[in-house]
Parts: C-alpha cells; sequence; structure tokens
C-alpha cells in the first residue's frame, strides 16, 4: 500500500510522492477503499507493506482509517505487517495508533547519523530526533524494528560508514538494511552527478560492501539477502515472498501488482489514479501477462540476491518453462569462475559467493533473456 505523502523532497529520492492537504487525504483514502473493492481477492493478505512518501505523515485517526480496510481484508490477522516511518514523523499518538490496528514492524529511514550527510542527502530529521524515535518506537512495543541507512554518500570515508553502522548497531535494532546511494534520474544527486559535483567510485562502493557485511556478521546480524540483514526471526517476510515471486497486491498510486495472472502498475499521479480508480480501472501501467518463463526469470535473478539461493529444479516445477540449458549453462559458469557455488555437480541449490553477490546487479543482467519466453506446453 503506497502512500505518497511527503513534505520535502529528499535529494536522492526518485518514489512517486506530493505534498499532503487535508482535502488531498481525504480523497486518497477513500480511493484506497474503491481500489481494494476492485481487486478479485483470492484469499486474504499474508503480509501488509505501507510504504511511502512517509506513511508517518498521516495523522492517528487517518492511520486508523487505512487500517481499517487491511483488517476488514484479513480477519484473522496477518503474519507481517511493516510501516516506514522517517524519524521526524514518529509520535506516541501515531505509534498508538499503528499497534492498535496490527502493525508488527516499524522500518524507519535514518540514512546516516552524520549531520553533514543528511544535510548532503537533503533529509529533514537530525541526528537527536533519530534517537528520540527509536526509543519511542522501542517502548511502544513493536515486533521487529528495522533501521535503513545509506552508504557510497559524497563525501562519505569509510571509517565514517563504520561509525554508522556501529551507531545502528548500539541502538539493538532486530533488522539493518543498508544501500549504496544510486542516482537515479530526476533527483537533485543526477543533476549534481551531471555536472561533475559528485563522482561515482565503483572501488570505494565494492569495499563498503565488503566492509558492512563483515560488520554486520560480527555484530550477529545474518544477511539474508545483499542489502538486508536480521537478527533470528526477524528477515521481512513480506520482502522475502516478493523476492520469490509470490502473488502480491498493490494499493495506490504507483503501487506495483502481480496478481491474476498479470503485473502492472498504477499511474504514479494522485489524481490519475483517483480518476482511474473512479471508473473501475487500476493496474494500467506496464501491464504485461504472467508467463512461466517471465516468473521462471524474475525468480531466478531475485533469488541468487537471496542468501540462501535459488533451487532451479524446484523453481523449473513452479515455473515450467522452454529452454534452460542456456540458463543452467550461465549458471555453471558463475560457478567455474568463482562467482556462485553449487551444493552437487549439475544439481541443488545455487547460491552467489560473496565476491558474486558484489556483482549481483550485472550478474542478473547477464541471466535476463536466456529462458524461452514460449510456455512449456506449447504446441
Amino acid at each position: 500500500m503506497h502512500v505518497p505523502f511527503c513534505a520535502t523532497t529528499c535529494d536522492f529520492c526518485a518514489f512517486y510522492q506530493t505534498k499532503p492537504s487535508a482535502d488531498g487525504i481525504r480523497r486518497y483514502l477513500d480511493a484506497m477503499k474503491a481500489e481494494a473493492a476492485l481487486v478479485s481477492w483470492t484469499r486474504a493478505p499474508g503480509t501488509v507493506f505501507w510504504g511511502g512518501g512517509t506513511p508517518g505523515l498521516l495523522s492517528p485517526s487517518a492511520l486508523r482509517e487505512l487500517g481499517s480496510l487491511v483488517n476488514a481484508l484479513a480477519p484473522a490477522g496477518v503474519e507481517e505487517w511493516t510501516v516506514e516511518m522517517a524519524p521526524a514523523s514518529v509520535t506516541e499518538a501515531r505509534l498508538e495508533a499503528l499497534k492498535e490496528i496490527g502493525v508488527t514492524r516499524i522500518s524507519m529511514g535514518v540514512q546516516s547519523f552524520r549531520p553533514e550527510l543528511l544535510d548532503a542527502l537533503g533529509r529533514q530529521h537530525t541526528r537527536e530526533q533519530v534517537f528520540r524515535a527509536y526509543e519511542r518506537v522501542k517502548e511502544a512495543g513493536f515486533k521487529s524494528v528495522n533501521l535503513d541507512l545509506m552508504f557510497a554518500l559524497p563525501g562519505q570515508a569509510e571509517d565514517e560508514w563504520l561509525a554508522d553502522i556501529d551507531q545502528a548497531v548500539a541502538l539493538a535494532p532486530d533488522h539493518i538494511s543498508t544501500y549504496c546511494l544510486t542516482f537515479e534520474e530526476d533527483t537533485k544527486l543526477w543533476v549534481k552527478l551531471s555536472k561533475g559535483q559528485v563522482k561515482l567510485d565503483p572501488e570505494h562502493e565494492a569495499r563498503l560492501y565488503a566492509a558492512t557485511w563483515a560488520r554486520l556478521e560480527e555484530h550477529g546480524y545474518g544477511q539474508y539477502e545483499v542489502s538486508n540483514f536480521a537478527r533470528p526471526g526477524h528477515a521481512c517476510v513480506h520482502n522475502v515472498n516478493t523476492w520469490r515471486m509470490r502473488e502480491w497486491v498493490g494499493l495506490g498510486p504507483s503501487a506495483a501488482s502481480q496478481h491474476g495472472g498479470w503485473r502492472g502498475g498504477n499511474p504514479a499521479d494522485l489524481e490519475r489514479w483517483q480518476a482511474e480508480v473512479a471508473r473501475g480501472e487500476r493496474m494500467t501501467e506496464d501491464r504485461v501477462r504472467l508467463t512461466p518463463a517471465l516468473l521462471l526469470e524474475d525468480a531466478v535473478i531475485f533469488g541468487l540476491r537471496i542468501n540462501a539461493g535459488i533451487d532451479l529444479a524446484e523453481l523449473a516445477r513452479r515455473f515450467p518453462a522452454r529452454g534452460l540449458a542456456d540458463l543452467r549453462g550461465a549458471l555453471d559458469r558463475l560457478v567455474a569462475e568463482g562467482l556462485a557455488e553449487q551444493q552437487s555437480a549439475g544439481a541443488g541449490r545455487v547460491r552467489l559467493t560473496g565476491r558474486g553477490r558484489l556483482l549481483a546487479d550485472a550478474i542478473g543482467s547477464e541471466l535476463m533473456g536466456l529462458i524461452d519466453a514460449e510456455p512449456a506446453d506449447a504446441r
């Protein structure tokens, strides 16, 4: 469920967002209920994720109203319910509302504890606000708390990044996500990059990746995906299900869905989305029919980003597709080059090595298009 409201736009952010108003939020809540009514629900949702924008900008009453929609769809409750919050939006009243509706997990976007780096990112919170917000979240007693951090920031040295990790660990969250800064088009940072005001340094990024993994392992956080680390029992179930190509329903402007045999998204525009919902339409952007080949390819690419890796035979049973020889050959080459490891030759689970995880994006690009798009049972 996408909550698109933000007070300001961070320099690195390319997600759709708009400034909140009382009328805009009211129409948004009404449209969310209307869109949910358009979905052919074959079963109740198992997990819920509220992302943004800044879901925490909603008032406690609006949070309760949006939560009532979830609880109507899943009256028996859900396994996991995550809400993203910015430190400056965390209040006791909002946390009370989130606990009341059944939220189990808070993910707080910290990015850095260094004031100069927060300024460089255009973040609107302070180091002190992070500490106050985290204390309130822990006191509220949610099952899991995640902190988001960002590295390879302009001017960030390795020791400064490790100090940020150590500060996060000192707070003892259940989960830590660490994201390498990316320069998305149409962001302020992209403009700075195009003007030469900041520069990319892939070797520095690789060193920070490796240092991150080693430091968090020292502190007892198990890496379960390239960018995600958790104490036992606190991996994000919603994200893992998504990476494994299960079904998901996205509600809200710019939200994506993989459901009912189709993958697609809603328009990244609040008013256009509301107009489409009013006409009884959803998932109108980038709409493609799901095929076994498409699902298998994505399950392999995203599955290799997970430390547990993939079982190609199992995936081929879930998504029967033709022409797997090229894909098997590519996986064998990754093993031969030391970028992946396999339980046994020609069979078993394949997972990336540490060196392979550093190249996960490039490996994913290499694997695209290797599977025959024609269904296995085509005549």
